[in-house]
């Protein structure tokens, strides 16, 4: 008979899931985007005054959307999970999620809920760290299996 699976310890509440080093590489290059385009701007002789500020707006466009490419997290605290997608932002109680997965090759994390949809919680994506992303959904999962409606069996 093998022994029951260690159960992740339960992080402190409230806790915030995002992919940190995602998010300081797009915010790393959205900054060096615009500065790059604004120093170009500013000195190219041949370029009026137009051209200049297309080169700036074109530059701030650019941060902005990688801006809002770093925004999802996934937020937990006692009384439920807020999860904050790229343009969407979802309030649940903890009764509402019954399972949550990251299969392998899944992009972010699917929160299975009671109405019977999946929420994707793109907080929490395996890209650039895994084994970070992968300690985040167990004690996400473990959040939800001590708050919610109790562990599942698959």
């Amino acid at each position: 008979m093998s022994a029951p699976a260690a159960r992740p310890e339960l992080p402190g509440l409230p806790v915030t899931f995002r992919p940190t080093r995602t998010r300081v590489v797009l915010l790393a290059g959205g900054t060096a985007l615009l500065a790059v385009l604004t120093v170009i701007a500013l000195l190219l002789p041949a370029v009026g005054a137009g051209g200049r500020a297309s080169f700036i707006f074109t530059g701030l466009l650019l941060f902005l959307v990688l801006a809002l490419l770093s925004r999802p997290r996934v937020e937990a605290d006692a009384s439920g999970v807020t999860v904050v997608n790229l343009t969407t932002k979802r309030r649940l109680e903890w009764a509402e999620v019954l399972r949550v997965n990251l299969r392998p090759g899944d992009p972010w994390v699917y929160l299975d809920l009671a109405d019977g949809t999946s929420l994707p919680a793109m907080g929490i994506q395996p890209g650039i760290a895994k084994t970070q992303a992968i300690s985040d959904a167990r004690a996400l999962r473990a959040l939800a299996e001590t708050y919610g409606t109790g562990p599942r069996d698959a």
